[in-house]
């Protein structure tokens, strides 16, 4: 163990469980504090660690074509373990790195289980900490903190930001009439993970109509405040246009069929798991009664007679306005021995917030080994992530990864391509140098 120096993680998300093993497996004694299985959200259903309660894909693993891949290596090198858990768990998918999420969240769980210098601590946190001069306290609790917890947090970073998004309808594999479908991903890239659901025109309008029409779920007070654009429901995004869909979800472009001909429309449905039993349905969150969803998803021909693993759900997600709250290494301004991370602080989507678990790690790690504290700048998406949450900004949102939020190239590149592929390379080589640091 090194020095007298404690630290207590709060969840055990992504954010969390990431921060934690980073922390113990450095020698810095660490407690994990998860309130499952003692307690769950309505969005829970396992007792391990890292449990992925919305999509299964961790979006793309192209380094140099998509922000997120770009993330994702450089993650793992500054050593993830949730990465390398994804790698070691990953299902077909194309060009997206998706994962079986039973095998995912045992692997992360055996992982803090047998990792020395951390102690697991099953109970329910209502009040934030405030650690003494030989202890810091990460609060990697999510988008689903606790109402108690969530209260006392926001009493004390001066009021926060809410959002609401809801997670796709899983359906088992042998129920897809195959007849009605074909395998491939769009362009050709990929080994054909993808089962494609085409409709006609006929059918696509037939389809939106009955969607507009469905009985949703009862919304709660929670339920009627901002959905984020990210995780919009299905049938909310059909409101905007009887051709929203078509241009977005169920875009057929660059997918043909098996007489080489282009669908009016297509849904996606994406490997659940391992085995290729379940498939998830891409794009298609949703708050439609469970009924409603089998009535109206099983308008498309293939999914006529599809048997619903899990149907769609609506839940909370809070984040704190950052920017105001939080110092750039993820500090609280007001005891910067207490650090956030995590979707709680505005970055949204899976490995995003892994990466911020990662990141409040290495910045605590810094301080409690006497290093020199080292900020990541915004040649790489992990330094971009910490300018967004720290930066002043009265209209702050949750941010994904992506190249608009790196620091510009000092010359124009005109070509896309070109120019992802050099902000790529400049930011692993910047992370590199990083990287070498930690040894």
């Amino acid at each position: 163990m090194k020095n007298n120096k404690t630290v207590t993680v709060i969840g055990g998300g992504l954010a969390g469980s990431e921060a934690a093993y980073y922390l113990a497996s450095r020698g810095i004694k660490t407690t994990l504090i998860e309130m499952k299985p003692k307690k769950f959200t309505p969005a829970h259903e396992s007792e391990n660690y890292g449990e992925l309660v919305c999509s299964n894909s961790l979006k793309s693993n192209d380094i140099y074509a998509n922000a997120c891949g770009l993330l994702k290596e450089e993650m793992r090198l500054l050593g993830s373990m949730v990465i390398e858990a994804a790698d070691a768990t990953r299902v077909p998918a194309g060009a997206a790195l998706a994962v079986d999420r039973e095998k995912f969240s045992a692997y992360i769980t055996e992982k803090l289980k047998t990792c020395e210098n951390l102690t697991l601590v099953s109970e329910e946190v209502e009040i934030l900490p405030q650690p003494s001069e030989n202890e810091y306290t990460v609060v990697a609790t999510g988008p689903l903190t606790s109402e108690k917890l969530s209260r006392d947090i926001l009493e004390k970073t001066g009021g926060g930001l809410h959002f609401y998004d809801a997670s796709a309808p899983i359906v088992s594999a042998e129920s897809v009439d195959m007849t009605c479908a074909f395998t491939g991903d769009r362009y050709g890239k990929g080994t054909g993970d993808y089962i494609n659901c085409p409709m006609t025109k006929e059918e696509y309008y037939a389809f939106v109509d009955e969607l507009l029409a469905a009985e949703k779920a009862e919304l709660h007070e929670f339920e009627k405040r901002e959905i984020f654009e990210g995780c919009m429901p299905v049938e909310v995004m059909a409101s905007r246009g009887r051709d929203t869909l078509r241009f977005g979800t169920l875009k057929p472009v660059g997918l043909f069929d098996e007489d080489g001909k282009r669908p009016y429309a297509v849904l996606q449905l994406r490997k659940e798991n391992e085995n290729g039993t379940a498939y998830n349905l891409v794009g298609f969150q949703t708050n439609l009664k469970f009924p409603e969803q089998k009535r109206v998803f099983s308008m498309i021909p293939a999914l006529k007679n599809a048997e619903f693993l899990r149907y769609g759900v609506m839940h909370r997600n809070t984040y704190i306005q950052s920017p105001d709250v939080l110092n750039r290494n993820f500090s609280f301004k007001n005891n910067r021995r207490i650090f956030f991370a995590g979707q709680i602080t505005g970055v949204e989507g899976y490995v995003e917030s892994a990466a911020s678990g990662l990141l409040a790690a290495i910045h605590i790690a810094d301080e409690v080994e006497g290093r020199p504290a080292r900020i990541f700048d915004d040649r790489t998406v992990c330094g971009a992530l910490e300018t967004h949450i720290s930066t002043p900004n009265k209209d702050f949102q949750p941010m994904n990864a992506n190249f608009g939020i790196l620091a510009p190239l000092p010359v124009r590149i005109r070509d896309k391509k070109e120019r992802y592929k050099t902000l790529a390379e400049r930011a692993l080589q910047a992370i590199k140098e990083q990287s070498r640091a930690l040894q």
